[in-house]
């Protein structure tokens, strides 16, 4: 089985866009995806002025790689407001969601979904709970778990930064082939929003 490691945040645009793909390598038995969570944005609420290059940025993303940032998501991004983003909290659900049975390609597109359609507080431990529960999960032991989960989480954020460093990974999302003791950088910034050709060139890898 050829491993595929994915650096990635929930937070992050790109990571969004790049859904689709993760989603093709997920549902292909031949690979191993390995998630490795980047820790991109500790919680804090983003100032207005970055706000706006968040906006333009998504305008961007929308346009190479067809996937929707909801009018939801957009208000929350213009309102006046604190706009709280929070990468830990979001990782973490990704982990525990694990631990209870949900894929992780699954927790994180639900998430993606939460944030960038819906605009969901995802900083809040309560809508994350109420988004586990909506995935089948059940309440307490997903408040249980994830009340243990941040020492977890902040060793595979210190594993994932350790290991950017060995495959010269510089941002997000980045995908790296592992095959027969080698490493090669998938290039899958060519194929946002084209599934079909993204699909072709997996196959040289499997």
């Amino acid at each position: 089985m050829t491993k595929i490691h994915y650096f990635f945040d929930p937070m992050c645009g790109w990571c969004y866009g790049a859904s689709p793909l993760i989603e093709v390598l997920a549902n292909t038995p031949e690979f191993e995806l390995i998630y490795h969570p980047g820790g991109m944005i500790p919680k804090r609420a983003i100032d207005t002025s970055f706000r706006q290059h968040i906006l333009q940025a998504d305008k961007k993303i929308a346009a190479m790689t067809n996937v929707l940032f909801g009018e939801s998501y957009k208000a929350r991004v213009m309102a006046a407001d604190e706009f709280v983003v929070d990468s830990y909290a979001t990782t973490r659900a990704i982990f525990v969601g694990q631990e209870m049975g949900i894929e992780a390609h699954k927790m994180l597109a639900a998430i993606q979904i939460a944030h960038y359609q819906q605009g969901e507080h995802l900083e809040k431990l309560d809508v994350l709970a109420k988004l586990a529960v909506s995935m089948g999960l059940d309440e307490t032991i997903w408040n249980e778990k994830m009340a243990n989960s941040e020492p977890n989480m902040l060793k595979q954020v210190q594993q994932s930064h350790q290991l950017m460093e060995k495959m010269q990974v510089r941002g997000y999302p980045t995908l790296v082939v592992e095959k027969d003791g080698k490493l090669q950088h998938l290039s899958h910034g060519h194929y946002y929003g084209k599934t079909l050709e993204w699909k072709h060139y997996l196959t040289a890898f499997i």
